[in-house]
């Protein structure tokens, strides 16, 4: 009996000095690494996701252990482990089955469904890569060469003030930006380039900083090109987009670069015609190294140039003065251009510790010419301005990553640094006499920001529950000199912040999962603003919480939904056209999402996104505690065919409903539904493709501002409505060729 349990104790022994951890690589059929594939070992239910480089290790392994490897839109794969230092996977790619997902095993469920909708309906404008984001509206309203209107949650976000975006680790909001606080202009990227679009709504999440309120959107660009392709559409008034992608090192071992280059000309509908023309050119590099550390480089630019009509007033439509198409000023209009180089590099330190930075560098230029009140300010001249800036951005981010236990609990600890510093010389805002006489500068100087962040943020997995706490520090340095003033000073200000946050997330079973989320934000106010009070109302707070599900009720149907609250210190109306900060005081949003994907079957999807909420000012009386254009109820949704004997395609919708225009409501911006249309075949590498935007030809608009304006011929001022008009029926045609 002694020597029985003398036998016991040694085959527990050799079973503990076996199990290890197992360290491996996945890759696709093209030996690309594969992110957020999900492996469990079937002997002992230890589980890992695949990083960005694809390499995934995985603990409590042995010898003769059965491995299940998953990735949506990809075959499940099954190994029994044997004696080798590092695995090498290969997944074949097939077909979406959404049945097949498990939102207990996905690493983020909320990426996995952006990445269905990329695939399942690609995009080709900048406009589209933004709706991409559920329950992101936004429209136009000059020209085609202005950042868009954000609206997210109950905020008309103007062009960025409250949502923060990104692109592969680079800033795209610009802080004290010559025409308005978070301006965020995406047009630089190249919508065939994306490749995965990671978002979240709220503030919640410590690697996201300034602007981060309403939420955030970080676009990521791909790593290589499966084919290279030319592609040229041609459509109604004058319209034109020619993009090519070019594979520069095909069948190249550990390496990818491609270049990519888009044009883009139109007239609009307008009967001025807009003169739009834009030009994007972008390149990537990515090297990965025998141990797969991961190096990646980045260059691009953009210019752009254009007319515009302006927005203009309803009572001049009204009396048929003017078309909907038509203009009081048509001499607004505008430059742009943005160059940018990043280089970021991601390691494994060791198999517990991961390290993941990017450096960046951008050169902005901005002119824009504008006039929304037309003769209400200089009854002879007009109300003309012109802003402009140059601007260099400077910035990098460091996040590292460490996996350990504390006791049979999982930890996953990052912490991160990051550095962020705008030089933005001559910013100038003045009233000009037809694009091309100055006749007085408003404020023209240089502003210099700095921005240092850190952060810290902490997953304890205990199983089924995980509880993550965060906590992020930032410091800002403001300074600016004033150009119009006889003597030179430098005028500056500093603040810090600290923003705590707190998640819960609890798997129910493998197909529903509750989460609760809450934390702190912020939104940083204009440097000139800054300086000129003395420092008030620096860096508001945002305060909001999230009570939401991520479910499967039936094997082909996703349901996400959320109970949702925002508090906000300080609501900040940035009238850039005028140069001041309108502070709005205490707000509260309160609000329901409901998002829903449902696979009819092999290659046709549905899906829909609602958001209603309740926004409202809480230091005015009732009636009058409107948020001017806080949209109270947003629908989107569509029905995709992917790759169906060769034909893809869709039709899809948005849906705005009428909302308050100024604080009483007395004057109402009218909602709207739009339906575009596309359809495409492919024979061998040609792709034939139709699109229709606005395919039932409602008369909506794409923009409105409740604004107080006068006309030459006017003795009074008159507050209404000021319109863009959305497109009308537009038909376009698109030939591609991959080779």
């Amino acid at each position: 009996m002694k020597h029985y349990f003398i036998l016991i104790a040694l085959c527990c022994f050799l079973f503990v000095t076996q199990a290890q951890n197992q360290k491996g690589l996945i890759v696709n059929e093209l030996n690309q690494p594969l992110e957020a594939a999900y492996i469990y070992n079937q002997s002992s239910e230890s589980h890992a996701h695949s990083s960005e480089n694809g390499v995934f290790i995985i603990k409590h392994t042995k010898p003769g252990d059965s491995l299940r490897i998953g990735l949506l839109g990809y075959k499940t794969k099954f190994i029994t482990l044997e004696a080798v230092a590092t695995l090498k996977i290969v997944l074949e790619e097939k077909a979406f089955q959404l049945d097949e997902m498990l939102i207990s095993e996905e690493l983020n469920t909320v990426s996995t469904i952006s990445r269905l909708d990329l695939d399942i309906t690609p995009v080709n404008s900048s406009q589209e890569v933004l709706r991409k984001v559920p329950g992101l509206f936004i429209g136009q309203h000059a020209g085609g060469g202005k950042a868009e209107q954000l609206f997210l949650r109950g905020f008309d976000i103007d062009h960025g003030t409250d949502v923060s975006i990104s692109v592969d680790g680079m800033p795209v909001n610009m802080v004290s930006h010559a025409h308005g606080q978070g301006y965020s202009d995406l047009h630089f990227v190249i919508p065939e380039t994306v490749n995965k679009i990671d978002f979240g709504k709220g503030a919640y999440y410590a690697k996201e900083g300034d602007f981060n309120t309403a939420g955030y959107v970080n676009f990521s660009t791909k790593d290589y090109l499966k084919t290279s392709k030319i592609s040229f559409s041609v459509g109604q008034f004058n319209s034109l987009r020619t993009v090519g992608l070019f594979d520069l090192l095909e069948d190249t071992k550990n390496q990818n670069a491609y270049v990519a280059l888009e044009y883009i000309s139109t007239d609009g509908p307008f009967e001025s015609p807009q003169n739009f023309n834009r030009l994007n050119l972008f390149g990537k590099y990515v090297h990965f190294s025998p141990e797969n550390d991961k190096l990646t480089l980045t260059a691009s630019h953009f210019t752009s140039r254009w007319d515009a009509s302006g927005q203009i007033p309803q009572r001049e439509v009204d009396n048929g003065n003017i078309s909907r198409f038509g203009a009081i000023d048509d001499t607004e209009g505008g430059e742009t251009q943005r160059t940018n180089l990043n280089a970021s590099f991601d390691k494994y330190i060791s198999d517990h510790t991961s390290i993941s930075t990017n450096a960046f560098y951008s050169h902005y230029a901005f002119e824009l010419y504008s006039n929304f009140t037309f003769f209400l300010e200089d009854p002879v001249n007009g109300d003309q301005i012109f802003q402009k800036e140059d601007r260099n951005i400077f910035g990098v981010n460091t996040a590292i990553t460490h996996n350990t236990n504390l006791g049979d609990t999982e930890l996953i600890l990052t912490s991160g640094l990051g550095l962020r510093h705008d030089i933005s010389d001559d910013v100038e805002l003045s009233r000009t006499l037809n694009r091309s006489t100055t006749l007085e500068r408003i404020q023209f100087g240089d502003i210099n920001q700095t921005n240092i962040n850190a952060f810290v943020d902490a997953t304890f997995d205990f199983g089924k529950f995980k509880i993550a706490p965060a906590l992020r520090f930032d410091y800002f340095k403001f300074m600016y000199n004033d150009a119009l003033q006889t003597n030179y000073e430098t005028l500056s200000e500093t603040k810090t912040l600290l923003s705590p946050k707190l998640n819960f997330y609890y798997t129910v079973q493998d197909n529903l999962q509750l989460y609760l989320k809450s934390g702190l934000g912020f939104h940083s106010n204009d440097t000139r603003v800054v300086v000129a009070n003395g420092g008030e109302d620096i860096l508001p707070r945002s305060h909001g919480a999230d009570l939401g599900t991520i479910w499967k009720p039936f094997p082909k149907l996703v349901v996400n939904s959320a109970l949702w609250y925002l508090f906000l210190e300080q609501e900040f109306v940035y009238v850039g056209d005028a140069g001041i900060v309108e502070p709005s005081g205490k707000t509260r949003r309160l609000g329901v999402d409901l998002g829903l994907r449902y696979q009819l079957n092999d290659w046709l999807f549905l899906d829909t996104d609602a958001t209603y909420t309740h926004a409202r000012s809480i230091e005015e009386a009732d009636g009058e505690d409107y948020i001017p254009l806080a949209p109270d109820f947003t629908l989107v949704g569509g029905l995709a065919v992917d790759d169906y004997k060769g034909f893809s395609g869709g039709l899809r919708f948005r849906y705005l409903d009428d909302r308050a225009a100024n604080e009483d409501n007395s004057i109402v911006a009218e909602g709207y539904m739009v339906t575009d249309f596309n359809a495409n075949y492919t024979i061998n590498n040609v792709t034939f493709g139709i699109a229709i935007e606005n395919l039932f030809d409602v008369e909506w608009n794409e923009t409105q501002f409740a604004t107080e304006s006068r006309l030459q011929n006017e003795a009074q001022s008159v507050e209404e409505i000021h319109f863009t008009p959305g497109t009308p029926l537009f038909l376009k045609g698109t030939v591609s060729y991959r080779f």
